[in-house]
């Protein structure tokens, strides 16, 4: 089905700040379908080239049930054309710019609907005309709330055909603002209340008000409730009085109840306001767990960091306590490694999900293995392109593997030598049948690897655990080649949907692969993830 936007563009003349308004209109018309009990249909006239008072033909470009009654169109009339005077009320309502309700109960359908017509105006130009029709087949006396909710329609809809609803220059609402089934207070132009629904009372109630709302001023009953001593960006008196549109939350008794405030303005005279009230304390409340649980993990996230520096300070002070070079060697590379789990996890205490911006990461891998390189090699690593946003189950092996291969490639590349050290990153967005993908390559113009070179018999400690990390947990792909010019080129192909890395089609194929991850202490391994490890003569790292 097309979009309001497509419709308007495709086949009308009105532009963008027309798109606008019509955008704010129907973003918020689930209001006066509620309080009408009616359907509403927006029609804009369709781009023609013949002039009159009438547009020649009309095209329904949105469409908004009622969930206080019976719909009157249960079908989509959405993008349908018609011509004018198909529609009379449609087209007396564009004619004369007011809005139009004479006329006897349609029965076209099998039920009495009752049409009525609603122009639409941005200041002074014409945009389009609202179709309301009621269903008239459960039609009874009406109850006082109901008198209430087709009174607030009624102004509702001549303020629309004034250009003064929706309010000029009004901030977007509140995700899952109040309905009108969630409870309605009207108020005079005082801020006195005339009425209160069902819902409004009790919600009040909830919030320590025990009495009739109907005679109080809303404004001063709600600040009394909610008076805990601390200052309020504004008095809620003044947001209360229906001055202006505004929404705002309050507490109290353990309470917590979302108020939305329509002044109600017709003839250019403020005739009192709409106040839609919701309690929102369930919500609140989950809301408040879900901090407490992401403050948690976070705190987690930042001891696991410290404990793992700690880790790394001990390895420190036992390699200098050693007087064999390899010992001390080892042991510096435990604390590369630990180092490089520790900063993905100094990243994670500082995010409120498990997401990572892995540009940051890496760079601090970069940095800190251009650190450790000799005095004599003065070679300083660099990023090319983006990783973007890593989740966790990525971050942390994708950042090890990575400080394995500088670390490689500055030890036996580039050792006692000039050079470059490049990591590129280039992310695969299109999702096909392997989903988005990260390439990533750690490329050197060092020495390069003997001719009889083979990753997959290599006895070195560092390239199994890159083979463990790519290939086994994250279902990747890894691949060894000479670089154009000389020295190595290393390419880290890995699934960005991790889910979809494991299954037992590719069990068989990292198993051979992947070494035993107990052997080499690295926790867990996945069954699964697509491995496809090449190792050729001619390739290096």
């Amino acid at each position: 089905m097309p979009t309001l936007t497509d419709l308007v563009r495709d086949h009308t003349d009105l532009t963008d700040t027309d798109l606008e308004w019509l955008h704010a209109l129907v973003s918020d018309w689930q209001l006066l379908a509620d309080l009408s009990f009616a359907d509403l249909l927006l029609w804009v006239p369709l781009r023609s080239a013949e002039e009159g008072p009438v547009p020649s033909s009309w095209v329904a470009i949105a469409q908004m049930r009622p969930t206080t009654g019976p719909t009157a169109y249960p079908e989509d009339l959405v993008g349908r054309i018609v011509r004018s005077g198909r529609r009379g009320l449609i087209d007396v309502a564009w004619r004369e710019r007011r809005i139009v309700r004479e006329g006897d109960p349609e029965w076209g359908s099998g039920i009495p609907v009752r049409e009525e017509s609603i122009p639409v105006r941005r200041g002074a130009k014409m945009l389009g005309v609202i179709q309301r029709s009621t269903n008239l087949s459960s039609a009874r006396t009406p109850s006082r709330l109901e008198l209430t909710y087709l009174q607030s329609a009624s102004d509702l809809a001549q303020m629309i055909s004034e250009g003064r609803f929706p309010v000029p220059g009004e901030e977007p609402n509140l995700v899952r603002a109040p309905r009108v089934g969630d409870g309605l207070i009207r108020l005079d132009r005082a801020g006195r209340v005339t009425y209160a629904s069902p819902n409004a009372q009790s919600a009040y109630r909830r919030l320590g008000f025990p009495t009739d709302l109907v005679g109080e001023v809303l404004g001063e009953i709600t600040t009394q409730l909610c008076d805990t001593g601390e200052p309020l960006e504004e008095a809620l008196s003044v947001l209360l009085s229906g001055r202006a549109p505004r929404e705002v939350e309050v507490e109290a008794h353990g309470s917590v109840l979302q108020l939305r405030t329509i002044p109600l303005v017709v003839g250019g005279t403020r005739i009192g306001a709409i106040v839609l009230c919701r309690d929102v304390t369930e919500l609140r409340w989950r809301d408040r767990e879900l901090m407490t649980k992401d403050a948690t993990i976070r705190e987690i996230h930042h001891r696991v960091k410290n404990n793992l520096q700690t880790v790394a300070a001990l390895l420190r002070l036992q390699a200098r306590r050693l007087r064999i070079p390899e010992g001390r060697a080892a042991l510096d590379e435990a604390v590369r490694r630990v180092g490089s789990i520790a900063i993905v996890h100094e990243t994670l205490s500082l995010t409120p999900d498990e997401l990572i911006d892995f540009d940051d990461i890496a760079d601090r891998v970069i940095t800190m293995a251009g650190e450790v390189s000799t005095p004599e090699a003065r070679v300083t690593p660099k990023r090319t392109g983006s990783f973007g946003v890593l989740p966790a189950e990525v971050a942390t092996p994708l950042a090890m593997a990575l400080t394995e291969l500088l670390q490689n490639a500055l030890e036996h590349g580039l050792s006692n030598r000039f050079g470059t050290l490049e990591v590129s990153a280039r992310r695969q967005e299109a999702a096909g049948e392997t989903g988005p993908r990260l390439a990533v390559t750690v490329a050197d113009d060092g020495v390069g690897l003997p001719a009889d070179f083979d990753v997959e018999s290599s006895n070195s400690l560092g390239l199994q655990i890159v083979r463990t990390l790519i290939v086994g947990e994250l279902g990747g792909r890894l691949e060894f080649g000479r670089r154009e010019g000389g020295g190595t080129e290393v390419l880290v192909d890995i699934p960005l949907d991790q889910t979809g890395a494991r299954g037992p089609a590719a069990r068989d194929r990292g198993a051979a692969a992947r070494p035993a991850l107990k052997d080499l202490g690295l926790g867990r391994g996945r069954d699964g993830g697509r491995s496809s490890l090449r190792g050729r003569p001619d390739q290096g790292v």
